[in-house]
């Protein structure tokens, strides 16, 4: 079965594939991040949109 595109990127998008281009470009356009700091954020605490955004907001401001 193959993957439905027209629908990527969707606000309510659970999880992120970092294995995608198309997810890796949308997701650290939204959340303000380059593709080392999504990469390491999805590494750090799985795939789970949720998650990523806790583990994101939960660094240090930089100066």
């Amino acid at each position: 079965m193959q993957e439905n595109r027209s629908t990527r990127g969707t606000k309510d998008h659970p999880r992120i594939n970092v294995r995608e281009d198309y997810e890796v470009l949308y997701w650290t356009k939204e959340l303000g991040v380059d593709q080392k700091t999504l990469t390491g954020a999805v590494k750090a605490v799985g795939p789970s949109l949720d998650k990523v955004r806790v583990y994101l907001d939960s660094r240090p401001a930089a100066d």
